[in-house]
């Protein structure tokens, strides 16, 4: 085999080896996202935090960097909860999000907060 048969052998082995382990990765992480996040565009979710300035509107609430409003010990215990509460501040500040941007926000406070599997 020439050294070029054997580099391009060598790059498709790796091309095959890192799309399947990012495909058992993303299957992997869908098995530990509860069902009503699950196809959240996470992305959209980000970038409605950002716009919405919701880490400022904590901050005011409950000091420091704003993230004690997420640890209130057992207050927001499903998904579903979490998903309820980020519709309390859609509605009480009137941001004017649709449904699936609601859920998109709630799925990034339950990947980087929460953590409910179910």
């Amino acid at each position: 085999m020439s050294k070029r048969a054997k580099i391009q052998s060598c790059i498709a082995v790796s091309v095959l080896t890192a799309g399947l382990l990012t495909f058992s990765g993303a299957v992997w992480a869908q098995d530990n996202v509860p069902q009503i996040y699950r196809g959240a565009d996470l992305k959209l979710g980000q970038e409605l935090i950002v716009q919405h300035k919701c880490t400022a509107c904590h901050v005011r609430k409950v000091g420091g960097d704003g993230s004690a409003i997420y640890r209130p010990a057992g207050r927001i215990s499903t998904a579903g909860y979490l998903r309820g509460m980020v519709e309390q501040c859609n509605t009480e500040l009137g941001l004017g999000m649709f449904p699936e941007e609601t859920t998109a926000v709630a799925a990034v406070l339950n990947r980087d907060y929460y953590r409910h599997t179910k």
